[in-house]
């Protein structure tokens, strides 16, 4: 992950007066709110997914992402986990929590190879890439997660953002790649 005390390149630090609506309107819900959470809804291609952008430029706190369940829900959960770190509950890679959805999640490290595919609008925001992402990922209806044996059905609704896309098992999320 980025240094913490690294200077961030991000539209606002780089005082770039020129924007896009698309990243305006991140910059100025980032400078009410503290964050965005960006929604992909589901498509005939696959599920959708869900991600914070602002965290690490207000706070220095991981970006999260989500996916393959409803936008909305995604969109309570990140807020939560963003809400909960801000107020001082750290967000840290392999963290397992029981404090934001009906089933406990657990934080990944996400391979910066990954970001250009499902982090446009981070990208956009922060110009230069890596800046710390952890994905939050949910089990089955076993409280199994995608990594452990029995999970591997997980893989059809959120992909492994920790492994090298060049590790990851061939499906939805990597015929883009």
């Amino acid at each position: 992950m980025p240094n913490s005390h690294a200077p961030c390149h991000c539209v606002v630090c780089r005082d770039i007066n020129e924007l896009d609506p698309r990243t305006q309107s991140t910059v100025d819900a980032i400078h009410q709110q503290g964050w965005q959470v960006t929604m992909i809804p589901a498509d005939d291609q696959g599920p959708g997914w869900a991600y914070t952008v602002g965290l690490w430029h207000r706070h220095r706190i991981p970006e999260l992402a989500m996916f393959g369940l409803d936008i909305r829900l995604m969109q309570t959960i990140l807020n939560d986990l963003s809400q909960q770190a801000v107020e001082g509950q750290p967000l840290e890679a392999d963290q397992e929590r029981h404090d934001v959805a009906s089933v406990p999640v657990v934080l990944r490290p996400v391979d910066y190879r990954w970001y250009k595919a499902f982090l446009g609008t981070a990208i956009s925001y922060y110009r230069k890439p890596p800046f710390p992402v952890l994905q939050v990922v949910w089990p089955n209806r076993d409280g199994t997660f995608p990594w452990q044996p029995g999970g591997e059905d997980l893989l059809n609704h959120q992909p492994r953002l920790d492994l090298h896309p060049d590790e990851h098992p061939v499906g939805v999320w990597t015929q883009d790649l």
